[in-house]
């Protein structure tokens, strides 16, 4: 690149930032740079990491132990990371990705999510949990979708948009509990078959927004797995850490 064109291309984003600063995902205030939270914002997330459940990661006292949810009913998949735990911050981020258009937020999410598996997603394949035609058709894109691409970009892990169909339109999981999660998006998902070849064997790095009951990554990892999936592990934005169910 050129010293010309690199003048311009900073005085061009010199020009963007005073019209368009960066804002915060979290509040709209103002910030140094793109994809940042504010000061306010940044400490009042709740950070996930060790010592995490051997089987979900969710918070627990001693590193190796398994939660008691975990001992009752064992996951399908093999781990589910996420950088924080569901809040005021997390969720206006993911709606505002969700419903609202603001499709920069995929970037900010998979900005810190790459930082929460990088040590672990080397040679993963990244698989969005897909959602129903109807719902791409209403919304305009599929959330998890638009993250894995990012991630994919920042981890050199290689991606299938379409690795998995949900063959199956369902309700809202809101307000259900765990049994009629689990019931709502039984059958409901489906690899695609032009992609079972790499999945069999692959470590499956499954991409989504949150994690509440862990139904609908059940569902999935119990297809991938059926497809010969090595291992499948969650990686997502936010967890619900007290759910109800």
């Amino acid at each position: 690149m050129s010293i010309a064109l690199r003048i311009v291309q900073g005085l061009a984003k010199s020009i963007i930032d005073y019209a368009l600063p960066p804002r915060c995902p979290g509040c709209g205030a103002v910030t140094p740079e793109d994809y940042q939270f504010c000061s306010q914002c940044w400490q009042s997330i709740q950070f996930l990491g060790e010592p995490g459940c051997a089987l979900c990661h969710t918070p627990v006292e001693t590193e190796g132990m398994i939660c008691a949810p975990c001992l009752a009913d064992p996951p399908r998949h093999d781990g589910a990371r996420a950088v924080m735990a569901y809040g005021d911050v997390a969720r206006r981020v993911v709606l505002r990705l969700k419903y609202s258009r603001r499709v920069g937020n995929a970037q900010t999410m998979a900005v810190l999510m790459a930082r929460q598996v990088a040590p672990t997603i080397a040679g993963a394949l990244l698989i969005p949990v897909p959602l129903h035609r109807w719902r791409i058709w209403s919304r305009g894109y599929n959330q998890s979708a638009l993250i894995a691409n990012h991630l994919a970009k920042m981890t050199g892990c290689a991606v299938i948009i379409d690795g998995m169909l949900r063959v199956r339109a369902t309700r809202s999981l809101a307000g259900l509990g765990k049994k009629a999660r689990a019931k709502e998006v039984r059958a409901a998902f489906r690899i695609n078959p032009k992609h079972k070849a790499q999945v069999k064997g692959a470590h499956i790095m499954l991409v989504d927004d949150v994690y509440t009951s862990g139904a609908t990554s059940n569902a999935c990892a119990r297809a991938l797995k059926a497809a010969g999936a090595a291992r499948v592990e969650v990686i997502c934005w936010a967890r619900v850490i007290a759910a109800d169910d």
